[in-house]
């Protein structure tokens, strides 16, 4: 087995966890308290949930692969019941009931509900029975993804609610016919050009693409005029729908947030108050990437770090530490790192023998991918704050121990496949 495993992966992930575990000791250190043993500190903490997965690789290992197919569909709807079971048992932190009170731990069941929507999507579009371009296919495959993000936004958890749909990558992977995601696209484009320059310019705006698309067709082509009238009479609907729901079903602090993002927010007094109020991570974290400058102020000397001037500065927002006291050159080794390691899977995703280990390798990918893409875009405040931890680096057990039973479950197929060819 040991010769088996795609060590590459295995060497990247160990970088990002040893990357993770000093950030964390840096940004949490105590000079009255700096034994790296003690379990009251996060660094301790995270040094224990470490530990304690690289031990879950061995079990990962010790089952057979087959098991992790077979039973997905059991994963599945035990880690619903968990989902749902937090409802009437769970402990709230920060408004989000999305924990159990364990005593010692707080286990959070989105992190492994994670793994098994991965394992079932790829189950299912790797039945025999299933015909991903039939439409009663595609519903069962949507369902798998939405049922989970509803439970969770109910929470609510918009941050892992976002994850879940980003496995739907997989199903395009698969054969899922691309003008879902054109649509989807679409939709969000006329969101955010609506809240910027209204439905008037939007109207215009898809006007022009049309006539354009019309003039630069080649000669004989035809495109049918009914779908595209179609298609522009809701796309200005749905247009004309966007200020109602901003201003309706999201809450002051989603309209904030997006304002801050977006620049919506005219007003310099109160541009300046959301400043203070909600984009106040943000702020503080651009700043502390800023000071690191090039090569950065050395390990233990950020003066913001030190400061706690970012809240979650350990969890969440680990990347500024990375940033202040490494400069450039430590966030750009953080940045190929996670890539290495993303195009390594996909090397490994599309060589599997079998459907099922390929579509859950892209689970992998996407999972990983949208932690990384959107936790370092709200950390530089390229993208609105969601809380969603960086992977393998940001503290926390449930999430660490969750990402890394995802990934070793794919390295554990991909070692099962080279054990077939032998």
């Amino acid at each position: 087995l040991l010769k088996r495993i795609d060590w590459v992966t295995v060497l990247l992930y160990l970088a990002l966890l040893l990357i993770g575990w000093i950030g964390i000791y840096s940004s949490t250190f105590s000079e009255t308290d700096p034994s790296l043993f003690n379990f009251n500190t996060y660094y301790g903490k995270q040094g224990f949930f470490i530990t304690a997965s690289l031990i879950a690789t061995i079990f990962v290992f010790a089952i057979d692969a087959s098991v992790y197919e077979q039973f997905s569909s059991i994963f599945y709807v035990i880690c619903l019941i968990l989902l749902i079971g937090l409802f009437p048992f769970g402990k709230t932190i920060a408004g989000a009931t999305s924990w159990y009170n364990l005593g010692f731990f707080n286990l959070q069941p989105s992190e492994f509900t994670k793994v098994a929507v991965a394992l079932a999507t790829a189950k299912y579009v790797s039945d025999i029975q299933t015909d991903i371009k039939k439409r009663k296919d595609q519903l069962y495959a949507i369902l798998i993804l939405i049922v989970p993000v509803i439970l969770v936004l109910l929470q609510p958890d918009a941050g892992s609610a976002i994850v879940f749909l980003a496995l739907s990558f997989v199903l395009f992977r698969e054969g899922f016919p691309l003008y879902y995601l054109v649509i989807a696209l679409l939709f969000a484009l006329i969101f955010i050009t609506t809240l910027i320059f209204g439905t008037i310019w939007v109207s215009i705006g898809l006007a022009i693409i049309i006539a354009l698309v019309y003039l630069i067709k080649k000669s004989g082509q035809k495109i049918p005029i009914l779908p595209v009238v179609g298609i522009f009479i809701v796309s200005i609907l749905f247009s004309l729908s966007v200020k109602l729901v901003y201003n309706h079903v999201f809450k002051q602090h989603h309209r904030d947030r997006f304002s801050l993002w977006l620049r919506l927010e005219k007003d310099p007094e109160k541009l300046a108050q959301i400043k203070k109020d909600i984009g106040y991570n943000t702020y503080q974290s651009e700043k502390a990437i800023e000071s690191g400058g090039f090569f950065g102020k050395g390990f233990l000397q950020g003066t913001r770090t030190k400061g706690d001037f970012v809240p979650a500065q350990h969890s969440d927002y680990i990347f500024t530490t990375i940033g202040e006291e490494w400069g450039f050159m430590g966030t750009a080794a953080v940045i190929l790192i996670f890539t290495f390691m993303l195009l390594r899977l996909v090397t490994l995703a599309e060589r599997q023998k079998n459907t099922f280990s390929r579509a859950y390798g892209y689970g992998v990918i996407s999972i990983i991918f949208v932690h990384y893409l959107i936790n370092i875009g709200m950390v530089m405040g390229i993208l609105p704050t969601i809380g969603i931890p960086l992977p393998y680096m940001s503290y926390g057990g449930s999430g660490l121990l969750g990402f890394t039973i995802l990934l070793f479950i794919f390295l554990k197929l991909d070692a099962n496949r080279l054990k077939e060819w032998d």
